[in-house]
């Protein structure tokens, strides 16, 4: 009888804090490694972590893209959880960066829809690339104002930022499997890009 080989492990780095103005700066990465690295491209970031969403909620959330934007819907209506400008490709479609500037949404602080940006992004490391997931300046309604309570703070890590976490975490976990073919562990280990409080 053959024993199943461990399955590996994979470290996925991770930080959420809040900023000093109570935004939210929250970024996860993995490294793929060449020669599936040089598969990556922006469109394929972007098409994936729409998918990712739609599927996860089981079609609770809908990613909507039109020309002026992309949205979070809830179910079929038009109500939008989150809403994108439209998608930025830096370096063209092809290559690996693409950002969604935050516009509007049910999940964000009226007085602040014009800030925050979620970025997909692979930059090369070693012999392979690493895959970023960032989201910055976001000013969720759950936390209120800039000096948001204590149980404002708690709530929110307890649902929004648990959420996208483990979202993320599966989105990055897909993306090596689908591009390697290989199913693997992930552990998170903590990492310091920004300062502020944990989330």
């Amino acid at each position: 009888m053959h024993k199943r080989s461990a399955r590996e492990v994979k470290e996925v780095a991770c930080q959420q804090i809040l900023e000093r103005d109570a935004s939210v700066y929250s970024v996860q990465w993995l490294v793929i490694p060449d020669p599936y690295a040089r598969q990556i491209t922006a469109q394929l970031l972007l098409d994936r972590y729409l998918k990712l969403v739609r599927d996860w909620t089981f079609t609770l959330i809908r990613p909507r893209v039109a020309a002026d934007g992309v949205q979070f819907r809830l179910l079929a209506t038009s109500l939008a959880l989150l809403s994108f400008g439209p998608p930025e490709y830096p370096a063209g479609e092809e290559d690996g960066e693409v950002h969604l500037r935050i516009n509007g949404g049910l999940l964000v602080q009226p007085r602040e829809c014009n800030r925050g940006l979620f970025s997909l992004y692979a930059a090369r490391e070693g012999e392979g690339a690493r895959v970023t997931v960032q989201l910055s300046d976001y000013c969720p309604l759950l936390l209120g104002s800039a000096r948001p309570s204590l149980v404002r703070r708690l709530l929110y890590r307890m649902t929004q930022a648990y959420l996208h976490k483990v979202v993320t975490v599966r989105y990055l976990a897909d993306l090596y499997r689908e591009l390697t073919g290989e199913k693997v562990s992930l552990r998170l280990i903590k990492v310091q890009v920004r300062e502020g409080k944990e989330t």
